[in-house]
């Protein structure tokens, strides 16, 4: 098991990208998924009882190391610069596609109330929005969904993991009180 243990790890370490049950499967096709899945566990729990920099976390239906949340200001200092941030007008786009999607630019524009191409063009450049296909009606519009980068950027495991209208509201309605 320490041996199976060692070589996961150092699977997930060297992935760019969240590693997949499927694809560790794929590369380690003598353990079965079940195994793979209780290795995974493990992994998860003894970075979790280490507390250490870093954590082995399920994003963006797969698993990666990533480093704990409540030291990213440290990171930040290493790296000397701000984060990449989203102007309103993005974030507000992207907001409707991952909310709405699949859809096409017309229907963002609507929802926006505004000419959504901008926006649109630069989350396409960050990679955070897609072209998923084309319409079938006339003029064959092009159909935007989020893409995997969004999931690992929000750190979520999949769209489900968004939270609902009811929960947004929620937390307008708390944003000015201080809880304890």
């Amino acid at each position: 098991m320490k041996e199976k243990l060692a070589i996961l790890e150092a699977l997930i370490f060297a992935s760019e990208v969240p590693l997949t049950l499927d694809r560790i499967a794929e590369i380690m096709p003598e353990t079965e998924k079940k195994e793979i899945v209780t290795l995974l566990e493990e992994l998860v729990h003894q970075h979790d009882v280490r507390a250490g920099g870093i954590c082995l976390a399920e994003v963006a239906g797969g698993y990666q190391f990533r480093t704990r949340q409540d030291l990213a200001s440290w990171i930040r200092k290493l790296k000397a610069a701000r984060p990449a941030m989203l102007s309103p007008a993005a974030l507000e786009t992207l907001a409707v596609v991952a909310y709405r999607q699949p859809l096409v630019k017309s229907e963002i524009d609507r929802i926006r109330g505004v000419d959504a191409s901008g926006a649109l063009k630069g989350l396409l450049e960050k990679k955070l929005v897609r072209i998923v296909g084309r319409k079938d009606v006339p003029g064959k519009p092009i159909i935007y969904g989020t893409t995997k980068k969004f999931l690992e950027v929000f750190n979520l495991r999949d769209l489900s993991e968004l939270p609902t209208l009811r929960e947004l509201k929620d937390l307008q309605s708390n944003g000015g009180e201080q809880q304890e």
